[in-house]
């Protein structure tokens, strides 16, 4: 079966990039010339999917005005005549990239809950989960890489990655057996391990697709870690009935809810960029030159 839909929360607080998140809601920080949630909106929509349900807080209509229609930027663009006609048509491809659906989470009470919310918007699919905090880039996109893969095996999958123990213990832990190639079985996962109690160093990052039966799940678990509802705690109860799949995706992470993640994404993503790659360039060798004077 065909994933179509995808699911982004992004209802947090973004507590870790303040000041900078105090009113701008940290998913619309820019990487270089694009809002963050933009960079996993087109991930998605690279992967096959047509319907995007995004998850907010109450505070963020903001991010609904990105991805609306602006008649009156659009005016002035066109107004602008060929000076502006790749803006134009950068703008207005926005709104036109996916159908867009927004449900507000009153209240911050985890990822597993902010899922539950979009339970209506699924309606009976199985879905794709990208994590507002994660922008991944890469030649494929890593929810398509996801999404192939559970059309595959038939089971949920997640994607994952090798991590050090100082963020074993931040994210996740896998019970992971390798099949093939960057291929895993998974029978077990927890929420922010103990080094004593992880099953290993392989960690949930960003994205997963999902059956509609995990929200039978999430109805049932109780609260977990940091007293909210833990959608890894959900996932954990579907590994163990069912079994899950993880991909060792390819591609870069960046983490948005960190200082250094936005910075690393800056500058890989300004490196590559065509306008600004070779200025950027120049000030990087300027800056190490100080460095290491």
């Amino acid at each position: 079966m065909k994933v179509k839909k995808a699911v982004i929360p992004a209802g947090g607080w973004g507590t870790r990039d303040l000041p900078a998140t105090k009113a701008m809601p940290k998913e619309l920080l820019p990487i270089v010339d694009k809002p963050a949630i933009q960079y996993n909106v087109e991930e998605a929509v690279k992967s096959g999917i047509t319907d995007i349900c995004i998850i907010l807080s109450p505070d963020k209509d903001i991010v609904k005005k990105h991805f609306s229609t602006n008649e009156r930027l659009e005016r002035h663009l066109k107004n602008g005549g060929k000076k502006y006609e790749q803006k134009l048509e950068e703008v207005q491809k926005i709104s036109r990239m996916a159908n867009f659906t927004y449900v507000i989470q009153e209240k911050a009470m985890g990822l597993g809950h902010a899922v539950y919310l979009a339970k209506d918007f699924v309606n009976g699919e199985s879905f794709a989960v990208l994590y507002g905090d994660d922008v991944i880039i890469g030649d494929i996109p890593c929810c398509k890489q996801v999404c192939n893969a559970y059309e595959k095996y038939g089971l949920g999958t997640v994607a994952i990655k090798e991590v050090s123990d100082e963020f074993i213990v931040k994210y996740s832990s896998m019970k992971c057996k390798n099949i093939k190639d960057n291929v895993y079985s998974i029978t077990d996962m927890k929420e922010k391990p103990s080094l004593e109690d992880k099953f290993s160093n392989f960690s949930i990052l960003g994205r997963c697709v999902l059956p509609f039966e995990i929200f039978d799940i999430l109805e049932s678990i109780p609260k977990g870690q940091g007293g909210e509802y833990q959608l890894t705690d959900a996932m954990a109860v579907l590994a163990r009935e069912k079994g899950m799949i993880g991909i060792d995706f390819l591609g870069s992470r960046y983490d948005m809810g960190s200082k250094i993640g936005i910075l690393e994404a800056a500058l890989e993503v300004g490196l590559k960029h065509p306008e600004v790659k070779d200025d950027l360039e120049k000030l990087i060798t300027k800056l190490a030159q100080k460095i290491n004077s």
